[in-house]
């Protein structure tokens, strides 16, 4: 393995802790995320921070300087922004790896000002959840510099990198059109068992689709799905608005796609972060928190 480079890592929540402790990163990774400018979430956030043995960084300026590779995770409506901030102060020949679930063009937008400034955008798509493969999760990569940010990831622990011959953008379009279907089949899912179980036939129900498609349960479809939008429901819906963006880029439409959104983040903003263990719990748990919410 390569000597890693200085490594900057913008975001810290799930994808960050879990790639950084997999990837024994350690005090080579300089951190920044936003939640340590809020009062109220920044002590977790250091103490994240310490049980990573990653060095935490005030700003993001703070975490950039210097840094060989600038590995953003951020939400989705922060992808942008971060992306344009990093270009005041990315070394020149940097690599910024976008790893956001994010529209073609907004990637397009992002490597804009990062390659003006010096640097080297690629777009990276992640094509799985990161728990709990961690390190091997799937990883898409597109943009001129895809080859020697596969070489990068790849002293980064990383395993399974594909390039995908293209512009940037081309890996997220395979990323964002794919999650038309995951995290569409998810939010119908939620549509479906919540009224079955609210009209007293959710047995049925699951029996009879089992019936017509027995590859798997239903009742282990919803159960997974239902955690799924309880945990990441904002996140998603944030991401399911950026499929709606691609596809409304090219022109085909977005109906479905935009009552993904919708519904994805219902069930998230309802806070449910620790589902409970059955199906029925989870379903009584969103319809209650539901009722009072209204």
């Amino acid at each position: 393995m390569a000597k890693l480079s200085g490594i900057a890592v913008i975001g810290f929540g799930e994808a960050g802790r879990t790639f950084a402790s997999a990837g024994g990163w350690e005090q080579r990774a300089a951190v920044y995320d936003r939640l340590t400018d809020m009062p109220e979430t920044a002590a977790a956030k250091q103490a994240e921070y310490v049980a990573c043995h990653v060095s935490g960084c005030a700003a993001l300026s703070q975490a950039v300087e210097g840094a060989e590779t600038v590995i953003s995770l951020v939400t989705a409506d922060q992808a942008l922004g971060v992306a344009q901030a990093t270009a005041d102060v990315i070394a020149r020949g940097s690599l910024y790896l976008d790893f956001n679930s994010v529209a073609p063009s907004t990637k397009q937008t992002g490597a804009a000002a990062i390659d003006a400034a010096g640097g080297h955008y690629v777009d990276v798509a992640v094509m799985s959840p990161v728990q709990p493969a961690a390190l091997r999760v799937p990883l898409l990569l597109s943009g001129t510099k895809a080859a020697q940010a596969a070489e990068r990831l790849s002293d980064l622990g990383f395993s399974n990198v594909r390039i995908v011959e293209g512009p940037i953008g081309r890996a997220s379009s395979i990323k964002m059109i794919r999650s038309v279907m995951v995290k569409g089949l998810e939010a119908l899912t939620a549509e479906c068992v919540l009224a079955a179980s609210k009209a007293g036939v959710l047995d049925e129900v699951l029996s009879s689709l089992d019936a017509s498609w027995s590859e798997a349960s239903w009742a282990e479809r919803a159960h997974y799905n239902l955690d799924r939008m309880m945990i990441h429901g904002s996140r998603r819906a944030a991401e399911m608005a950026e499929v709606v963006r691609t596809l409304e880029d090219l022109g085909t439409g977005a109906a479905m796609s935009s009552g993904t959104v919708k519904r994805q983040a219902e069930v998230g903003a309802l806070g449910l972060k620790q589902p409970p263990e059955s199906l029925e719990e989870k379903i009584a748990s969103v319809l209650l928190r539901g009722e009072r919410n209204k």
